[in-house]
């Protein structure tokens, strides 16, 4: 007989967070410098991962994006965990292509060479 610890999904979104801020998962260097402002939120109205409808927000900044579960997924604490990630990194990309106030993309040089072909 199998036995298991009831995790809450409010503790299941903070040990998600606290591994990605501590850099517990592999990511590219476009991920590490927005882990630190990564948010993992239950929006569910329980706190209990067999509840009818599972809501998590995964959110950097002013970008987020929502997931929904139904409790028949089979080990649904993996399944949150890998689309958290997954979830970060689209955010992280979307981030990385964000303009500054003036157009200019964010963090990105563009060399000389280039310039003269946009002439």
């Amino acid at each position: 007989m199998e036995r298991y610890i009831a995790v809450k999904i409010s503790e299941l979104c903070k040990m998600i967070e606290d591994s990605i801020h501590d850099g517990k998962y592999p990511l590219e260097d476009q991920h590490k410098r927005f882990s630190n402002s990564l948010q993992v939120i239950n929006r569910s109205d329980s706190d209990d991962l067999k509840s009818s409808e599972i809501k998590i927000e995964v959110r950097i900044q002013g970008l987020y994006i929502i997931s929904n579960y139904v409790p028949n997924i089979e080990h649904m604490p993996g399944v949150i965990e890998v689309d958290v990630l997954d979830s970060f990194k689209i955010l992280c990309r979307r981030l990385g292509r964000m303009t500054d106030n003036a157009g200019n993309p964010k963090g990105t040089t563009v060399s000389a060479e280039k310039l003269r072909l946009l002439k």
